[in-house]
């Protein structure tokens, strides 16, 4: 694993046992990084860690969930006892979502899981993991994972506000970190099939100027293009749609029916 750019770096990628996550946190050990995984499932963690061991790095798991309002805590208190602080901060953990919890039937429940998880926890990751860089002068890296909807609602209220208030939290740390060399972005997936993504992919498919739907590797290379101060290194505070052109269209029509 020498000789590779985040030979010297350590990460923390929540989300990282499915998914986009999971793709993240495989693409950084290869890389080099010492890779911390947080998620739910430890078989899942499992496979990816002997993967990156396999490769030649090092990679460890941290199990917890990011839902309740001080989960953060316990993950991050777990996290830095495998490794100490970090240089590179991933945050792609989101629940699950269904096509059902729509603008009149989402639950109080859901609601809190969705925010919590995406904006509570990303947010006081960031801020905890930023507070020791700017102690230790470490010239810091982190992504956070939003979405297209953060711009298109959906009829998903606590998915869309989520991913919409991570896009500003994105901006508001790149400003304030900035002088303190730690670049903040974000990457908003398009189509992505798999977790909670729903749709007719054939029709969809037609829509997108790349002429498919992406996958998770897709993400996970645009994302480390953005955490890589080689090929990113002034870009700070943006968030990049990797999604084939599929948001150059008004592709979400009207919900069949809003009480849905």
């Amino acid at each position: 694993m020498k000789g590779q750019e985040f030979d010297n770096d350590i990460a923390l990628v929540t989300g990282a046992t499915s998914g986009i996550g999971r793709a993240v946190a495989r693409a950084l050990g290869k890389a080099g990084a010492r890779t911390v995984l947080n998620g739910i499932g430890r078989e899942a963690a499992a496979d990816v860690v002997t993967e990156i061991e396999a490769a030649g790095g090092a990679a460890s798991f941290v199990d917890g969930s990011l839902a309740d309002a001080d989960g953060w805590k316990s993950v991050l208190a777990a996290a830095e006892a495998a490794y100490g602080g970090f240089s590179v901060f991933v945050h792609c953990a989101s629940p699950p979502r269904t096509e059902t919890q729509t603008v009149l039937r989402v639950s109080e429940a859901e609601w809190d899981a969705m925010i919590n998880t995406n904006l509570r926890s990303g947010f006081f990751l960031a801020q905890a993991i930023a507070r020791k860089m700017r102690q230790s002068q470490i010239r810091g890296r982190m992504v956070f994972m939003t979405s297209l909807h953060a711009e298109t609602p959906r009829n998903l209220p606590h998915y869309s506000a989520a991913k919409a208030g991570q896009a500003m939290v994105v901006r508001e740390l790149a400003r304030a970190l900035g002088p303190d060399g730690i670049r903040v972005n974000g990457v908003a997936p398009g189509a992505i099939p798999g977790g909670g993504f729903k749709a007719d992919v054939s029709t969809l498919e037609r829509q997108i100027p790349a002429g498919r739907t992406g996958t998770p590797e897709d993400v996970a290379a645009a994302t480390l293009a953005l955490l890589s101060d080689k090929h990113c290194g002034y870009v700070t505070g943006e968030i990049l749609a990797v999604d084939g052109g599929l948001a150059l269209y008004n592709w979400l029509g009207r919900p069949e029916n809003l009480d849905a």
